[in-house]
């Protein structure tokens, strides 16, 4: 990683001073600020001390990359509780004592505190000359993180307290609480002011904030501001809300249009590499800044940052190590078990992104081995990231987390859709500039550039928007983006519906039975995959280093969909394969039950013997004890949707339980989903009864 100097917690409380109070960082120093802004050194290192503040895990090192992407058909945290808990968060059934809620809280409030006192530090500087390049870039890199903090604490809590102004230099103790849309105004404002003295990616890397990624923020707040959001009821603190957008959201779709135009029409980033390999390189401390990444927050190796630990296979390790040296991988960010039906064929993302296996250990003669098994699951894992896919293997043996491997906040491929969402917004029918920022993303994920489904596609408005946010789904899994993105389009309540009804219509089909949704399910997803699930999956282990046999082609003709591993078509050669040569992986089999549902012995067919060839019953999720559904299908999304012990299905409406009508309601007519988190409860104690929640909390 091209950043070695990022100074990390201990530094950057060394090197501001603080007022201490709840929202700040303690942080006493012995160089007063006059002294740390009185040098272009001394400035540098207090910059990085702000960016060592986005990087903890309670932030961005972690909480972002997992604990708060909530559940949706694409990111998934699996439940089996029958009860509230205070910090399910992924099923939207939380209360303010939720330890995590207040540790992200307090990491965003320390990230903007320090922001604060840097960007007023460096304004009364003597130093500070706005014809000054190097300083004027600084300054945007610290106002770019403030505005990153501040849109995620809105996305995730509404209204919050807002201030620019550093806690030495307020006289009240608790700064008000501002409406999410003045917040989203003033952040605009500031980087629209700062994004033209900024210096493009390639004069200061994807590892820094650019000019850009200021102007790409610009249109992600704007995007967000535009859309609906989950506002309270102020009358009724007991309700949880209602869906709304402001009056003037397509002005808010213009800003977002002509800022994602600026990033397009700078040229200085394309869609060159492989979608895979854009991942592999950040597995592999590669840094390149023209390509898709606009802004990688820049973790350490061994010091900050979980990208890779927790997604990919997990590894469990033994008595503390692994047998390779990369460590442990605990693979707990994980994906929808339908998420790899929802992508067409031949997608090379599908193949990629889903991951159906994971490495433990086995005994054998008295010695312990490395084997690969069958992630036959209610959840996937995300293979976009692991330890397990760098090459210099530098982490050791008894490593778990800090693996110092960058997570892109923002992609090229983010700025193209985004400029296709709101350009559609604004227009009568899709522009061609608009379906060229989706194809150039649809492209890459397709040999042949699936032609056919692009040109049915631009059709019409309402046909384009479904294809932009079917397209965001396909390419932005763990991105922390899925559940935002329907929120915004006001989609959330109905895609939450229909992804508890495919769990649930799966273990119904175990028991023998049906739901009476497989059509609205079929109809819905524009397929009819939830009627034919195979009953079994053949998976075969294999090295990375195994040619393939010609007659394993044979099993294109069976519709099949292959996990592990790329083919070419026409050579019929692997085009690619997991990075890692070490380790074995699977290949599986999956036919659609319409299919010829092969036997084993039929296996031989496809060019292997059928000894090589193992099977494991599909998604196993009917109890024949109770004759009911298993309780991960039940209880996922326990504070929206539910199935209790009779079977009857519920809906959760204000807090209050009704059923679920055999004819789906649309988004508008369904209860709002409770994705808005509640205050921490010791702020709102600290505060004095000045902060109250409402939203039902």
């Amino acid at each position: 990683m091209n950043i070695k100097n990022i100074v990390l917690f201990g530094l950057a409380c060394a090197t501001l001073t603080s007022c201490n109070d709840f929202l700040d960082v303690d942080a006493p120093s012995k160089d007063t600020d006059e002294f740390v802004f009185s040098s272009e050194s001394g400035i540098k290192n207090a910059l990085n001390g702000v960016y060592a503040l986005a990087l903890v895990e309670d932030l961005y090192g972690k909480a972002y990359q997992g604990t708060f992407i909530l559940n949706s058909d694409v990111d998934i945290s699996i439940s089996k509780n029958s009860a509230h808990a205070n910090n399910t968060y992924s099923r939207f059934d939380c209360d303010a004592l939720g330890g995590d809620i207040e540790k992200f809280w307090t990491a965003a409030y320390a990230l903007v505190e320090i922001s604060n006192r840097f960007v007023y530090n460096l304004q009364h500087s003597e130093l500070y000359d706005t014809n000054n390049t190097t300083l004027m870039q600084y300054m945007g890199e610290a106002k770019c993180l403030r505005a990153m903090a501040y849109h995620d604490l809105v996305v995730m809590f509404g209204d919050v307290p807002f201030t620019f102004v550093p806690a030495k230099e307020r006289e009240e103790y608790i700064f008000p609480i501002l409406d999410r849309q003045a917040i989203q105004d003033s952040l605009i404002a500031d980087l629209q002011g700062i994004a033209p003295y900024m210096s493009y990616s390639r004069a200061v890397t994807v590892e820094h904030c650019s000019k850009e990624f200021a102007q790409g923020l610009i249109a992600r707040i704007a995007l967000t501001a535009g859309g609906y959001s989950l506002r309270p009821d102020q009358s009724n603190p007991r309700s949880y809300g209602k869906m709304e957008r402001p009056a003037n959201y397509l002005e808010y779709y213009q800003i977002a249009r002509d800022y994602a135009d600026s990033v397009i029409s700078s040229n200085t980033h394309r869609l060159k590499a492989e979608y895979q390999d854009v991942f592999v390189n950040e597995c592999n401390y590669t840094v390149v800044n023209d390509d898709d990444p606009i802004f990688e927050i820049p973790f350490a190796r061994n010091s900050t940052g979980n990208t890779g630990y927790l997604q990919g296979p997990e590894y469990k390790p033994y008595e503390g190590a692994t047998m390779g040296d990369w460590g442990e991988c605990k693979g707990s960010a994980r994906l929808n078990a339908f998420y790899r039906y929802l992508f067409r064929d031949n997608d090379k993302r599908r193949e990629f992104v889903n991951g159906m296996w994971y490495y433990s250990y086995v005994s054998m003669n008295n010695t312990m081995y490395d084997s690969v098994y069958i992630r036959n699951d209610y959840y996937l894992h995300n293979n976009k990231w692991s330890k397990l896919w760098t090459n210099s293997m530098t982490l050791g043996a008894t490593s778990t987390g800090a693996t110092g491997i960058n997570y892109p906040y923002m992609r090229y491929a983010d700025i193209l859709l985004m400029f296709a969402e709101a350009d559609n917004e604004l227009t009568t029918s899709p522009s061609a500039k608009a379906i060229d920022c989706l194809t150039q993303v649809h492209n890459r994920a397709f040999a042949d550039g699936d032609p056919t489904y692009m040109a049915a596609v631009v059709s019409d408005k309402a046909t384009f928007k479904k294809a932009v946010l079917d397209e965001r789904k396909w390419e932005f899994a763990g991105e922390n983006s899925r559940w935002r993105d329907l929120v915004r389009n006001n989609l959330y309540a109905e895609e939450i519906v229909y992804s508890f009804l495919r769990y649930y219509s799966a273990g119904i089909q175990n028991l023998g039975s049906t739901t009476g949704y497989e059509d609205a399910i079929n109809a819905h997803d524009g397929r009819e995959y939830i009627d034919r699930l195979p009953s079994k999956i053949y998976y075969h282990t294999y090295n990375a280093s195994e040619e393939i046999k010609p007659t394993f082609f044979l099993f294109a003709a069976q519709r099949a969909q292959l996990y592990g591993c790329q083919i070419d078509a026409t050579t019929r050669q692997f085009t690619k394969t997991y990075p890692n040569s070490n380790l074995q992986s699977l290949r599986i089999l999956n036919p659609y039950k319409a299919a010829t549902q092969p036997t084993k012995s039929q296996i031989t067919n496809y060019g292997f013997a059928a000894t090589e060839w193992y099977t494991t019953e599909f998604y196993q999720w009917g109890n024949d004890a109770t004759g009911s559904v298993k309780d991960e299908c039940k209880y996922s999304f326990f504070g929206y949707v539910r199935c209790d012990a009779n079977g009857n299905l519920w809906l959760v409406d204000n807090g209050s339980l009704t059923l679920l009508p055999l004819s789906i309601p649309s988004s508008e007519e369904l209860p709002v989903v409770r994705y808005i988190l509640p205050y921490p409860n010791s702020l709102i104690q600290r505060s004095g009864g000045a902060y109250k929640n409402q939203y039902g909390y």
